[in-house]
């Protein structure tokens, strides 16, 4: 299964295709960043309004660039993740929109991702991935603790998948 990930942060535009029949690392097939760190850096902190206009000036552009990288189409997507939250609305929205439009058009699946969940769970596409039960610390600046505890918990309760 190919895989198209969408990630809109605060700051950042993300996306990546993974191919779920390769095991480990060997499963990234091409990954492609877009950091606002710079724009944002002129006003002293992120500006949720110029995030969000970003990420829908990027977003499909990056999307393209992946599948180009992959030697791929659209069509050869089999499903589409995207961040879901938690994390900035517009960006958030934006990231979503742009998901449900294309596995809409494409007639694939589409399933949102937690943020933190997200993060905490990439090592795990490794071929070295940590095994469980293991200890992580994720910290968010623009994650309430409650969220980061109540994903650890709900991690520390799985077990060995």
């Amino acid at each position: 299964m190919r895989v198209l990930g969408i990630e809109t942060s605060c700051d950042e535009t993300g996306v990546a295709i993974y191919d779920t029949a390769h095991s480990g690392g060997q499963g990234l097939l091409a990954d492609a960043l877009y950091s606002q760190m710079e724009m944002h850096a002129e006003y002293g902190g992120v500006v949720p309004e110029l995030a969000s206009r970003d990420h829908t000036r990027k977003l499909l552009p990056l999307v393209e660039e992946v599948l180009t990288k992959a030697n791929m189409t659209r069509q050869e997507l089999d499903g589409i993740a995207y961040t879901a939250g938690p994390g900035l609305v517009g960006a958030l929205m934006v990231g979503a929109a742009t998901a449900h439009g294309m596995a809409r058009a494409l007639d694939i699946p589409v399933l949102g991702v937690h943020h933190m969940e997200g993060h905490l769970l990439a090592p795990m596409l490794e071929d070295d991935a940590p095994a469980f039960p293991f200890v992580a610390l994720l910290v968010s600046g623009a994650t309430p603790s409650w969220s980061v505890l109540k994903v650890l918990a709900s991690i520390s309760c799985w077990g060995n998948p």
